[in-house]
Formats: structure tokens, C-alpha cells, sequence
């Protein structure tokens, strides 16, 4: 092997160390939950085929009240493994706006291993990083809006502790596997042109027509779009 060849094996390993390095907070109850339900996950996923430490992206609805976590699969798609019941959230249809309106948000979201929880009140959870750049654009304002466990909500999606222990071991798996952030994507309802037609008067109709672009990228693609914002919408690009 030649020098150049070498140097660039040896920053290929340098980088890819980083990747697998990412520092991802724990505690003995997250390491207790992870463990309890870790055997059982790979063998689900081994029965579709997918492999514990893929990728995943998770879509949230609030109506029917519902959390989807997709996994990765060898070709690049993402495949709908498994879906919980969501078992409580705040508020009502619609984005949240401000500080203490009690609304669980719904739009484009992300959490990397800062956002984790292992110490959380409620039993284990993540944060979804609201106000996101689209919420800060249009002056909303509001902070630790989680998804976790205990069946709680004052703003939060709330699942009992069974499925927060899968959800946050499926997210931790994958971070540790090198995946730089998990994206979540909040919806009111399937954005499908029957049920945006029944809320058509809806004051968030407009913002619902926004997010079906995203709904209907994934769909179309089977892979969550990249997402900004311009001009105060978000905009969708592969």
C-alpha cells in the first residue's frame, strides 16, 4: 500500500471511529428498560428481514392516535416494522403555538443523542426540538416537548412505559449505530386528500396542505425528506 493510500485508509478509520464514538447519555434505569426489551426486538426485526441498529424514522398521528416507527431495510427503503398507541397527547388538532397553550406540536422534528432522556420523570424520553426553525420563523414558543413514557401529557405524546422502553431502544440503537438523528414527523391525521377534504374549513388547512408535501415525499419515496424552511414553509428535497 502507498503512503496516499494509506493516509486516506487511516482518515477513512479516523471518521468513521467519530461516527461510532457519539456520546449517548444513560442511566441504569434506560440500560434496565434497553435490556428488557432488546432480544425481543431483534428477533422481530430478523422476521422482517431488518436488522436492529438500521436507521429508523418515526411519523406520529394524532388522530387515530398512533406512533410509527419505520426501520431501514438492506435496499434503502424504510419499512413500516411496528406501530403503538399513542396514549395521550394535549390539546387538540393543530400546531402548537405558544408557551403553555398545553398543544402537542405537530410538523418536522429530529433528535440526535442530545435529545435523549434517560433520567426523565417520565420514566424515559426524548426531545423533539421544538420550536423548530419553521415554529421560530412564525414567533411560536414552547420547550421540552417530548415523546416518553408514564401516560401523561402537558404538551407531550405520551405512551405507557412498555413502548417508550422499545421506541428509545430502537432510537439509541440506532445513534449508536451511526445514524446522526432520528426524524419525526407529527401529522393531525393521514394527510390524504379524503381526510384534509373533511377539515377543509379548518383555520389550519393552509398549514395541513404545507405538511401533506412531506407526508406525500415519503410516501412517494419511502425515505423522510431533507427539510427546511423558506419564506415560512418547509420545503422538501431528497
Amino acid at each position: 500500500m502507498n503512503k496516499l493510500k494509506y493516509i486516506i485508509l487511516l482518515f477513512t478509520l479516523s471518521l468513521a471511529a467519530e461516527v461510532l464514538a457519539v456520546d449517548i447519555p444513560t442511566s441504569a434505569r434506560a440500560e434496565k428498560s434497553i435490556t428488557s426489551v432488546e432480544s425481543a426486538l431483534k428477533k422481530e426485526l430478523s422476521s422482517q428481514g431488518l436488522k436492529y441498529g438500521a436507521p429508523i424514522f418515526i411519523r406520529i398521528f394524532k388522530d387515530p392516535g398512533l406512533l410509527e416507527v419505520w426501520v431501514e431495510s438492506a435496499d434503502g427503503d424504510f419499512v413500516n416494522f411496528k406501530n403503538y398507541d399513542i396514549c395521550t397527547f394535549s390539546g387538540n388538532l393543530g400546531p402548537k403555538l405558544k408557551q403553555g397553550d398545553y398543544q402537542s406540536p405537530e410538523g418536522f422534528y429530529f433528535v440526535n443523542a442530545g435529545r435523549l432522556n434517560p433520567w426523565s420523570r417520565f420514566h424515559l424520553s426524548f426531545n423533539l426540538g421544538y420550536p423548530n426553525q419553521y415554529d421560530r420563523f412564525h414567533g411560536r414558543t414552547g420547550s421540552a416537548l417530548m415523546v416518553h413514557g408514564n401516560c401523561v401529557s402537558i404538551g407531550c405524546y405520551a405512551m405507557t412505559d412498555s413502548y417508550i422502553n422499545e421506541i428509545y431502544a430502537l432510537t439509541v440503537s440506532a445513534l449508536k449505530s451511526g445514524q446522526p438523528f432520528v426524524r419525526v414527523h407529527a401529522f393531525p391525521f393521514a394527510l390524504e386528500p379524503e381526510n384534509l377534504l373533511k377539515h377543509s374549513s379548518n383555520q389550519w388547512y393552509p398549514f395541513w396542505l404545507n405538511l401533506k408535501e412531506g407526508y406525500d415525499y415519503f410516501n412517494k419515496h419511502k425515505r423522510p425528506p431533507n427539510v427546511e424552511v423558506s419564506n415560512g414553509n418547509y420545503v422538501f428535497s431528497a
